[in-house]
């Protein structure tokens, strides 16, 4: 099944590795025959953190990142029509670092009654 590719315009790269498209469409009222913006704000991923708000970017639909994004940026405009390079991100090989593992801690040796005593007397 092809993936979906939208064009849309960044909103916000405050986030890291992660930008606020605004995809805007045009559809026909179906009762008054008239042209009408529709837009939805969507996540994407932004593996260099190479763009900027004003940005024109195309997104592409891939599998959940994290809760609220499904979106990767494959290509990018300043706002003077520059077009940048984008690097290929495939979130199916990036694997998240390796949680070190916790050794279990070790018991504390207790000390006898007498000897806390002398300690609080100190």
């Amino acid at each position: 099944m092809p993936r979906r590719v939208l064009q849309g315009t960044v909103t916000s790269d405050k986030a890291n590795k992660t930008i606020t498209v605004l995809v805007e469409r045009r559809i026909m009222h179906e009762k008054y025959k008239k042209y009408v913006k529709k837009s939805s704000k969507y996540s994407a991923h932004d593996e260099t953190n190479v763009c900027k708000v004003g940005d024109i970017v195309s997104i592409e639909e891939c599998r959940p990142i994290s809760k609220n994004k499904s979106w990767k940026v494959i290509e990018g405009r300043d706002r003077k029509g520059k077009a940048y390079e984008v690097p290929a991100f495939d979130p199916a090989t990036t694997v998240a670092a390796p949680v070190a593992a916790k050794a279990p801690k070790a018991p504390a040796a207790k000390k006898p009654a007498a000897a806390k005593k002398a300690a609080a007397k100190k």
